[in-house]
């Protein structure tokens, strides 16, 4: 029987890691081939990794809370049979051999860098790890400093000159000391779940990393509403989906974006990327309370039709807990439609390294002045607000408020003559 490393097989093109959630087997439990091993969290995505050899777990590399690189092993499995042509290296059934000192260490440093990543939630290259270290800086204290690297990484140059501010007296605003929390009789205590968790980090490192500033416009959607009540039955007789407003307010931002590209973009550094797809994330709510964005990739492709099966597939296995790691990545502008919660308008949190968010509230039934050949009238409208937030070192007043005004001019003009 020989021995074969488990590793941590890649679930996606920009999927670099994941956080280790539970080990579905234990060591000395037999594995059958295809059977699922442990379950692992990716982003918001939690997936069941099966073995691709039938055998005994024979020890398990990595622990449950931990980060873990893709390709790095994380379980030996002793085969029954061993498998050719596969990713995992096989292992000669041989004593172990001592490693040598500098293996050692960069096996210590290694779990090390698991162990810190899993505790914290962030990741931090060794040269910012060996800093801190040297400046007596704990790891509570490095989790609040504000990083400019990529999804708000701290860099060196963040963490050298925060040092420099800390020795001068002069700390910053990254490091946010939270207030003391008092607990009294008959409150509850709550942990908050993985997901949970996450998604506050990322909304705080969002508000940290880019000044926010929205724009509001309320639409005259009236033709687009008596559009969708004409064609929603039959559609759905026809098609078998449901005929959201959803699909029309993403087509709209999309043709909002190709007018003003430079909404379309991302910030690194002192530079900014143009991005050349438009892929449009749309938040969907799940049955736990959390929020999921699933990401529509090159939405600019697809016809009105295209994006309705698109929206309804992605809310719908979203809810399911069934996206892929790739579908919740690389998104380049985002949409959140709070109107459905009941709510008018709203000031969303821009999800990094995007700039720009638009939120869709209700539609509602408003009296309003309409104008007619012969004279102004009163009349009942269906009226909507859209309100931009947007990233205010790249996007200025002029600019945010423009590209959402041509957003509600693209639902005003809705075609009602339309066919899908």
């Amino acid at each position: 029987m020989a021995q074969v490393e488990l590793i941590m097989p890649k679930m996606g093109e920009s999927i670099m890691e994941a956080t280790i959630l539970t080990w579905l087997k234990k060591p000395g439990d037999r594995i059958e081939q295809d059977e699922s091993v442990l379950e692992v969290a990716t982003d918001k995505v939690d997936t069941e990794i099966p073995s691709v050899h039938a055998g005994i777990l024979k020890e398990i590399l990595a622990k449950e809370g931990e980060t873990v690189k893709v390709g790095s092993p994380i379980a030996i499995i002793e085969a029954t049979v061993p498998e050719s042509g596969v990713d995992e290296k096989v292992l000669e059934p041989v004593e172990a051999v001592p490693l040598e000192r500098e293996e050692r260490s960069n096996e210590i440093a290694v779990k090390e860098e698991r162990k810190q990543a899993a505790v914290s939630g962030r990741f931090y290259s060794p040269l910012v790890r060996n800093i801190a270290k040297q400046e007596n800086i704990p790891m509570s204290e490095l989790d609040t400093l504000t990083g400019t690297g990529a999804e708000g990484r701290v860099t060196k140059k963040d963490l050298l000159e925060y040092i420099s501010n800390r020795k001068s007296g002069t700390v910053g605003t990254g490091a946010i000391i939270p207030p003391a929390i008092s607990v009294n009789g008959g409150d509850e205590i709550v942990e908050m779940d993985r997901m949970r968790k996450m998604i506050a980090e990322r909304m705080v490192a969002s508000k940290r990393i880019a000044p926010h500033v929205t724009s509001f416009v309320e639409a005259d959607v009236t033709p687009l509403v008596l559009w969708r009540n004409k064609v929603k039955g039959e559609f759905h007789k026809r098609e078998g989906e449901v005929l959201t407003y959803t699909p029309m307010f993403v087509e709209a931002v999309v043709l909002a974006i190709k007018d003003y590209p430079m909404i379309n973009i991302s910030v690194d550094g002192d530079k900014i990327i143009k991005r050349k797809a438009i892929n449009i994330g749309m938040a969907v709510a799940l049955p736990d309370g959390n929020l999921i964005v699933p990401v529509i990739h090159n939405a600019d492709q697809y016809n009105l039709k295209g994006l309705i099966f698109k929206v309804n597939d992605l809310a719908r296995r979203a809810r399911e807990n069934k996206l892929k790691p790739d579908e919740l990545v690389g998104g380049t502008f985002t949409i959140s439609n709070v109107g459905s919660f009941g709510n008018v308008m709203g000031t969303p949190i821009i999800v990094q390294p995007q700039v720009g968010i638009i939120a869709l509230g209700a539609i509602q039934k408003k009296p309003a002045v309409i104008e007619t050949p012969t004279g102004d009238a009163i009349g009942i409208r269906h009226k909507m607000f859209l309100s931009h937030s947007y990233d205010h070192r790249v996007i200025d007043g002029a600019l945010g408020g423009m590209m959402v005004r041509r957003v509600a001019d693209y639902l005003e003009k809705f075609d009602t003559t339309r066919v899908i």
